[in-house]
């Protein structure tokens, strides 16, 4: 049976993102890194993005990033985000060093928003998934 339209639809939670999906519904992010060349990444993959080999551990995040892009939208990316409009969805760079795309929260004004800002996690159950997303470390 198909899911309903105007929920989120469900994320990829094969074998290899599963830990990260497990990790959101207790609270935490999980980035993976080569444990050949020591570089982190999201998202997970199966080898290395840099030496492409498979030699890969998950790691948690300290939940601390900062901005560094994002965009507003005023107009829904499809049925299940109609209700959601504006949202922010932006690019974080985690302590640790890997970027994620993530939607910007707890934001009464995007035009506040700016770059290198300090953003700190917070998980959101969303439509029955749990997805980490980042608020400003400070309000704007």
């Amino acid at each position: 049976m198909d899911r309903d339209p105007s929920l989120l639809p469900l994320p990829d939670d094969g074998p290899v993102q599963r830990p990260f999906w497990d990790a959101a519904k207790d609270g935490k992010l999980v980035f993976q890194r080569c444990q050949n060349c020591n570089h982190a990444f999201l998202p997970g993959r199966e080898e290395c993005p840099r030496c492409l080999k498979p030699d890969l551990v998950w790691e948690e995040a300290s939940g601390r990033a900062t901005l560094y892009s994002w965009v507003v939208y005023y107009r829904p990316y499809g049925e299940a985000y109609k209700s959601r409009v504006p949202y922010t969805v932006g690019i974080v760079v985690l302590e640790e060093g890997p970027r994620f795309a993530s939607n910007i929260v707890d934001v009464a004004d995007p035009e506040a928003l700016e770059i290198d800002q300090p953003l700190e996690l917070k998980i959101e159950v969303d439509d029955g998934i749990a997805i980490p997303r980042f608020k400003p470390a400070v309000a704007v």
